[in-house]
């Protein structure tokens, strides 16, 4: 079983107007509520693939009952901890130019002892998991090392853990080890102080990685594809070009892809270029973090994975 954890899911509300103008009414011409978070859309993305997988993390209020129902009508496993206070909304405003801006709410307070409840049903969890992927942000009060700890604990257990974040929390993880992260230039640019600016400069913060006991890293270049090392081999992945509908999830879809590949035992270029299908089969759909398995198949045939 793929085990994901989403700490702090949300309401995603979806606003489509004709424009942003400050000062002023606005009116939507469509709304859309979604069950939001970036572990519940690799969860989907699992589940839509055929693979067996759970999502955890807490859910609390009015928001927290929305996404469980949602959860259900998507047939998605789940096993959260209910909290006191209240799930998060998160606010995105599409307008005619398909410019996005959001408004991301920071997440609930836990009160005492719902993290331990939380710590005690992932030790259970983990135990049926093979895999397991820690996706997005925390709530505000939880530790920085709270990843740290989760891949601590994994290891413990002898479980491959995906660490697909930023900040702090990425900073802190990687000091636990976790077998595969997914930073983009930005992030690595924010871990070192300094500028990456060439094919090399990746590759190189691609050694550094490995050197301290991260296996598999693959760096997102957006549009451009990404860059990959597994266990000291680096990959250049190039995608098919494609009409955008929605790139919002579609590193989340990547994430999917690589627990589903890990998972059935592919090897590292399939493994690659079926994760690479998976991203780039998100960006056609409306939805935020949906594949559709029949455009997946095909874009992985047009994928190039090119050992460097």
């Amino acid at each position: 079983m793929i085990l994901v954890l989403n700490l702090n899911a949300s309401v995603d509300k979806k606003y489509k107007i004709n424009n942003i103008e400050k000062g002023t009414v606005m009116r939507a011409f469509n709304v859309d509520n979604t069950a939001g978070g970036k572990g519940l859309h690799v969860a989907n993305v699992a589940t839509t693939l055929g693979e067996d997988a759970l999502v955890t993390g807490f859910l609390g209020g009015y928001t927290g009952s929305f996404i469980r129902d949602k959860l259900c009508e998507m047939n998605i496993k789940n096993d959260f901890v209910s909290i006191k206070n209240t799930t998060r909304e998160c606010l995105a405003f599409i307008t005619e130019d398909l410019e996005q801006t959001e408004i991301l709410e920071p997440g609930p307070e836990l009160i005492e002892g719902e993290l331990d409840q939380f710590l005690d049903k992932y030790r259970r969890l983990i135990k049926d998991s093979s895999i397991v992927v820690a996706s997005g942000s925390i709530p505000k009060n939880l530790s920085t090392d709270i990843y740290k700890n989760l891949i601590e604990i994994a290891k413990e257990s002898n479980k491959k853990f995906l660490l697909d974040t930023s900040g702090d929390l990425l900073i802190n993880g990687i000091e636990a080890k976790p077998f595969f992260i997914k930073p983009n230039k930005d992030e690595i640019e924010y871990i070192i102080g300094r500028k990456i600016e060439t094919t090399e400069d990746v590759l190189k913060e691609i050694d550094e990685f490995h050197k301290k006991g991260i296996e598999f890293v693959v760096v997102s270049l957006g549009k451009d594809g990404s860059i990959a090392g597994y266990r000291g081999e680096k990959y250049r992945i190039k995608v098919p070009k494609v009409k955008a509908v929605n790139p919002v999830g579609s590193g989340d879809a990547f994430v999917g892809g690589i627990s589903v590949g890990i998972e059935r035992g592919y090897d590292i270029e399939k493994i690659l270029s079926f994760a690479t299908a998976c991203g780039t089969s998100n960006v056609l759909e409306e939805e935020t973090g949906i594949v559709n398995i029949e455009t997946v198949n095909q874009i992985m045939k047009e994928v190039e994975v090119l050992k460097l």
